[in-house]
């Protein structure tokens, strides 16, 4: 059994770090130059400064040569995956791909798995989501994640393969449900940093979430997951995590907009792509998603975080 990582970003390194305690791992970045240095440093400096490269860890940028692996780990951004997938899906066809972003697809509503099985021929695809950030992962620190599949076969196999001295993999044949609980809580984790940027305080935070999770499960069920999956890693795990760290790209953004900061446009930021990519499908479906919505908004500079605050807090009463 071999391991390719695609993608040299944080988390995928990290990923490659952890996995090289069980054996040989190969770490594909885009960039040639980039690649260089990570092999001959010994550390991925630009993403994940001062931890370094185990041995075991082989970086290249020559795609055909870390496609020959057994599993493949897709380890780039959501609105990249079908890019970057299409560019290289002639030597990707028939391989076992295991999605590692969290996301909708802003252009067509689709998660990270039905993105892969509409772009790669052949392909037996997965999903690696939960609570868990870069750094923990690669400094060795215990993390437990979902791994989702619809072929249990093929999951179970995946988990004893890619289970490591500090990651706990739960399997799951519940892949919308993996999908958009680790799409969904990026924008509640907006939310949450808008509501403590502006200084609105902790009680105020508590009730995003909680009201957050509630328009998670909302939405899930109606696209066919079940109502468990949610409430695990995949779902309650990473709305905690995420709503509370500043460790959270998304909550960080959140935490800008809310305090009227700038913010490094570089940073990657799933949870304004999936806001909007949610706001259009529950305005078809007619469900009522008043966080997400207001989220999408706040992005787009349509209003203040004040102003969208008060918007939800003056919607008309109801039943919890």
């Amino acid at each position: 059994m071999s391991i390719s990582v695609l993608g040299s970003g944080a988390f995928g390194t990290a990923l490659a770090i952890s996995l090289a305690g069980n054996g040989p791992v190969t770490l594909w970045s885009r960039d040639t130059k980039q690649a260089q240095l990570m092999q001959e440093n010994r550390e991925n400096a630009a993403r994940l400064p001062n931890i370094g490269l185990p041995d075991r860890i082989a970086v290249t940028s020559d795609i055909t040569l870390a496609a020959q692996s057994d599993i493949l780990l897709v380890s780039v951004p959501m609105q990249k995956l079908r890019g970057a997938l299409r560019d290289y899906s002639a030597v990707l066809a028939g391989k076992t791909l295991v999605a590692c972003c969290k996301g909708i697809e802003l252009s067509t509503g689709l998660g990270p798995i039905s993105v892969i099985r509409k772009t790669v021929p052949d392909v037996h695809p997965a999903l690696l989501t939960g609570p868990s950030f870069a750094d923990d992962i690669a400094r060795g620190l215990p993390t437990a994640l979902t791994l989702a599949c619809k072929d249990d076969v093929l999951n179970q196999k995946l988990q004893h393969d890619l289970s490591t001295a500090n990651l706990r993999l739960y399997r799951t044949t519940d892949v919308i449900g993996a999908e958009l609980g680790g799409a969904l809580k990026n924008v509640m984790a907006i939310g949450c940093g808008a509501c403590i940027g502006e200084g609105m305080g902790e009680s105020a935070r508590a009730a995003l979430m909680t009201r957050g999770f509630a328009e998670m499960q909302r939405f899930a069920l109606m696209r066919g997951a079940r109502p468990d999956t949610l409430m695990g890693l995949s779902g309650m795990g990473d709305l905690v995590l995420t709503c509370s760290s500043a460790l959270s790209r998304n909550y960080r953004y959140g935490l800008a907009l809310g305090r009227q900061d700038d913010f490094d446009t570089n940073t990657t930021v799933e949870g304004v792509a999936t806001a909007h990519a949610l706001t259009e499908i529950a305005a078809a479906e007619n469900l009522d998603m008043p966080i997400s919505t207001t989220v999408a908004e706040l992005s787009s500079g349509a209003y203040s975080v004040a102003e969208a605050m008060r918007w939800l807090l003056n919607r008309p009463l109801k039943e919890e």
